[in-house]
């Protein structure tokens, strides 16, 4: 009996221990700034954010402003997060698939918008014009993320 009681113990303390799930969390355009570019988060809809290790978060008014910050080497970012731009979902920048036209509207003018498929992207140039397609590591590595001006 007591050999059960210790194993039930351990594998409470054991499940204490593992990995928290990390989940986006909503932003405030009342209080949210960006890290980056200082400007308010006043289209959350375009909103990123990354999250450490320790639950601590970032928040970014723009994809391009949250690239720059992946790009440089800073704390363990557990996960980052990016708004889908047709389901205003969040998606993990990573997986997103990202379309890039001068001509499309972003907070910084950056002109990239995020979706959760290729399949996404394709419909979305269908209805408003075609764009680059773009992967994630395109935009880490090659990717001109200067304002563009229209």
């Amino acid at each position: 009996m007591k050999k059960i009681i210790l194993l039930v113990v351990i594998g409470l303390f054991l499940m204490g221990c593992s990995e928290k799930t990390i989940e986006p969390r909503d932003i405030d355009p009342e209080t949210d700034i960006c890290i980056v570019c200082n400007m308010g988060i006043t289209h959350p809809d375009y909103a990123g954010q990354v999250i450490f290790k320790n639950n601590d978060y970032l928040v970014f008014d723009d994809l391009g402003c949250l690239i720059e910050y992946l790009k440089s080497p800073e704390q363990e970012v557990a996960a980052a997060y990016i708004k889908s731009n047709d389901k205003q979902e969040w998606i993990d920048v990573k997986t997103a698939a990202y379309l890039y036209n001068e001509d499309y509207w972003t907070p910084m003018n950056y002109g990239v918008l995020a979706f959760a498929s290729i399949g996404d992207v394709a419909i979305y140039e269908q209805e408003n014009g075609a764009g680059k397609p773009l992967g994630y590591e395109e935009l880490v590595t090659s990717f001109n993320w200067g304002v563009h001006e229209h």
